[in-house]
């Protein structure tokens, strides 16, 4: 019961670290580096206050609280006459500057500290107070200076300056200066060197994050520590790897799909020129049929295998494409309708024919199983959401292709999706899941859902 608690205590405390703590790898490692050293210096520096400050303060005052009594007692002991000489004493052998006000009376004033953060003023106080046997006080704002103490006597007032040298030692202002000094030039040197680290590890993650949507970035340049380097070399390694069985598999596959085409060619040719007779009108329709359903199969796996990789991303208009896909599968006889809520344009970086394909599997798939089909664009934001890679971009390119067909199950929707599914509404199983392929090479998603016309929606995103 108690672990619970303490498990349910820490939860919010967590959730304040996270939301206090930095989240980028170099603000983390500025930390890591700088926090160990101010606790560090935050010792030393209590130690200096706790040890060496005090006893220094200590010693000062006390001799500045010893030479005043002295003069103190003097006075009360000598005959007025002699107070010239006195003075004159004082200020040559002791560094004071004594003043006598006679038959004046004076009430000391509560004044706030002028230095709080040094022991030096309640020290002196104290000080007086053990030696000087007569009421007193301290003023350490009327000169920059000097510190002036009066001492109520019988008679009059005793007016004392001190220089602030005989009760303030140096060395506080080079202990401060040497802590803020090297937490400086510690914290410079640590964020430039960190900045390198930090900088060669982001490029890192851009050419990989580029690399996987399909862009050419070339091989890039190892800088940075050894680890950072190594994993810049794996990565250009691993580059070239996909590349050379990207181009093997795809140079296979174009040869299988050569081979394959040839006899389908000369069976078509031979059903062309087979006789025709009635009664053979029927068999022959449905082997064409067959000839064009594999052809359009062996295709269909030519390009799942490619995965429209050779393509370069340039900048296009989301909405000009989808007019464009939409116009043409007018001309081919399905009523699309088309309603843009974005702005007229959508410029962002695509690969104009792959995404062609997207589009014109889904309005393929709607056009086999309904009659009425609208597609719709908008710009819409993210709402703290992230894409599958995690990016950044303010705004999701929105497309959804509705229908008013059968649909397809809640729970066959996402198997509908994989390659050769048999729940996929194309017949080959390879339309969604090329159309996925491209979609997240791109940054974004697929996702079926129910549409508002009773049949399925195709809604994809695409970051802008």
């Amino acid at each position: 019961m108690s672990d619970g608690v303490a498990l349910a205590a820490g939860r919010p405390l967590n959730r304040v670290l996270r939301a206090v703590l930095p989240r980028g790898l170099l603000g983390r490692s500025i930390l890591i580096i700088l926090v160990p050293m101010l606790v560090l210096q935050a010792v030393a520096l209590q130690l200096f206050y706790g040890g060496h400050l005090d006893v220094i303060s200590r010693r000062l005052a006390g001799g500045v609280a010893g030479d005043v009594a002295m003069m103190v007692e003097l006075l009360r002991r000598e005959p007025p006459e002699n107070r010239p000489w006195i003075f004159r004493e004082a200020a040559w052998r002791l560094d004071l500057n004594l003043a006598f006000e006679q038959g004046a009376r004076f009430q000391v004033v509560e004044r706030r500290a002028s230095m709080p953060l040094l022991p030096l003023e309640e020290d002196l106080d104290r000080a007086l107070s053990e030696r000087v046997r007569a009421a007193f006080d301290t003023d350490w704002q009327s000169d920059p200076r000097s510190v002036i103490i009066r001492v109520q006597l019988p008679d009059g007032v005793l007016h004392v300056e001190a220089p602030r040298k005989r009760l303030f030692t140096a060395t506080l202002y080079l202990f401060v200066i040497w802590l803020v000094g090297s937490a400086l030039l510690l914290s410079g040197v640590a964020v430039l060197f960190m900045k390198n680290q930090v900088r060669a590890i982001r490029r890192l993650a851009v050419a990989a994050e580029a690399f996987g949507l399909g862009r050419d970035v070339g091989s890039i340049k190892p800088e940075g520590a050894i680890e950072v380097r190594q994993a810049a070399a794996a990565f250009n390694r691993m580059q070239e790897r996909i590349r050379r069985f990207v181009g093997q598999r795809t140079e296979m596959l174009a040869g299988i799909s050569h081979d394959l085409r040839t006899p389908l060619t000369r069976m078509r040719l031979a059903l062309a020129m087979l006789p025709r007779a009635p009664e053979l009108e029927e068999d022959l329709a449905a082997l064409t049929q067959d000839v064009e359903e594999m052809e359009r199969m062996i295709a269909a796996y030519l390009t799942f295998a490619r995965g429209e990789g050779t393509e370069q991303t340039r900048p296009a208009d989301l909405v000009a494409l989808v007019q464009d896909v939409a116009a043409k599968a007018r001309r081919s006889g399905t009523a699309v309708e088309v309603e843009v809520s974005a702005p007229e344009t959508l410029l962002m970086p695509l690969r104009p024919d792959a995404v062609r394909r997207v589009l014109g599997n889904l309005l393929d798939n709607a056009r086999r199983h309904a009659q009425r089909i609208a597609v719709a664009v908008e710009a819409v934001p993210r709402g703290g959401l992230a894409g599958p890679r995690g990016e950044g971009s303010h705004l999701w390119a929105q497309v959804t292709v509705d229908d008013d067909g059968p649909g397809i199950p809640v729970d066959d929707r996402e198997g509908a999706f994989r390659p050769f599914s048999t729940s996929a509404p194309d017949g080959t199983g390879l339309g969604l899941a090329i159309a996925r392929d491209i979609v997240r090479a791109h940054g974004g998603d697929i996702m079926l859902e129910e549409s508002p016309l009773g049949g399925l929606r195709a809604r994809l995103r695409l970051p802008v």
